[in-house]
C-alpha cells in the first residue's frame, strides 16, 4: 500500500478506523471520512502526517462529491476507494415501515452508490482505480430475523457491487470493483442499530476490528473480487444454500 491514496468512508470507529491505522502504517496516504468530527481527527491524528480528515455525511451525494474533490486536491490522484458506511436495524420484517427501509437504504446502498459513481471519472481518466464495498455475511446467509432489512440491503449491495464490475471492465479492464463480506466484528455496530440491538461483542466467533482491516489489506494488494474475512465463511454460505434449496430436476 506504500504511496496509495485511499479513501475510507466510515473511518471514525470500528473497521473504518482499523484499516486507516493499518494503510497508514504501511506508507499509504488515507483520506477520512465520516460525520463524527472529533472522532475522526483522532484518527487522523493517529495516521499521521499523510492523512486528511473529511467530515462529510456520505448518505448525500453532493458531499460524496466533496470528498472526491477534497482528496484530488490534497494528494493529486485516489487509488482505492472503500465504502465502508453501515448501519444496521434491528425489526422483524412483518414490523418493517417505509422509514425502516428508506433509511436502511440511503445508508448501506446509497452510499455506496454515490461512492462508486463519484469516484469512477476520475479511475476512467487514469485507467485505474479500485473500488470496495464492505458487505456482510448477512448479504449471503439472512438468517438474523431482527436484521430483516440490513440483510436485504447488503444483498442489493452485492448485486450492484457485481454488475457495477461487469459494466465497468467491459471497458475499462484496469478499473477494480471488490466485495469484503466481514461475520460479527467486534465494534459498535450492534449497539448503534436502528431501534437498538444487541451488542455485537457478546456474539461468539466474533473477529476484531484490526482482524478485518488485514483482510481489506490483502485485498488491496490482491485485487480478489470477492473475499471473506473468516475461513471457512464460504463453505458456510454454500451449506446454508444447499439446506435451502432444491433442484426440480432431482
Amino acid at each position: 500500500m506504500q504511496d496509495k491514496v485511499i479513501v475510507i468512508t466510515g473511518a471514525s470507529a470500528g473497521i473504518g478506523a482499523a484499516f486507516a491505522r493499518r494503510a497508514a502504517s504501511s506508507g499509504a496516504k488515507v483520506v477520512l471520512v465520516a460525520r463524527r468530527e472529533s472522532e475522526l481527527n483522532a484518527v487522523r491524528d493517529a495516521c499521521g502526517p499523510h492523512a486528511l480528515a473529511v467530515v462529510a455525511d456520505v448518505s448525500r451525494r453532493a458531499e460524496v462529491e466533496r470528498v472526491v474533490a477534497d482528496a484530488l486536491e490534497r494528494f493529486g490522484a485516489i487509488d482505492v476507494w472503500i465504502n465502508n458506511v453501515g448501519q444496521g436495524i434491528s425489526r422483524n420484517p412483518s414490523e418493517l415501515t417505509d422509514d425502516d427501509i428508506d433509511a436502511v437504504m440511503q445508508v448501506n446502498v446509497k452510499s455506496a452508490l454515490y461512492g462508486m459513481q463519484s469516484v469512477l471519472p476520475h479511475f476512467k481518466s487514469r485507467g485505474a482505480g479500485h473500488i470496495i464495498n464492505i458487505s456482510s455475511m448477512l448479504g449471503r446467509t439472512p438468517f438474523a430475523v431482527i436484521r430483516s432489512a440490513y440483510c436485504g440491503a447488503k444483498h442489493f449491495l452485492n448485486a450492484l457491487t457485481a454488475t457495477m464490475r461487469g459494466e465497468i471492465q467491459a471497458t475499462h479492464p484496469g478499473i477494480q470493483i471488490s466485495l469484503v463480506s466481514p461475520g460479527v466484528v467486534r465494534t459498535d455496530f450492534g449497539l448503534n442499530a436502528m431501534h437498538g440491538g444487541p451488542d455485537s461483542r457478546s456474539f461468539p466467533g466474533s473477529q476484531s476490528a484490526e482482524e478485518v482491516a488485514d483482510v481489506i489489506a490483502y485485498v488491496v494488494d490482491t485485487r480478489k473480487p470477492d473475499v471473506y474475512t473468516r475461513v471457512g465463511a464460504k463453505n458456510s454460505v454454500t451449506d446454508y444454500l444447499n439446506k435451502l434449496t432444491e433442484d426440480p430436476a432431482n
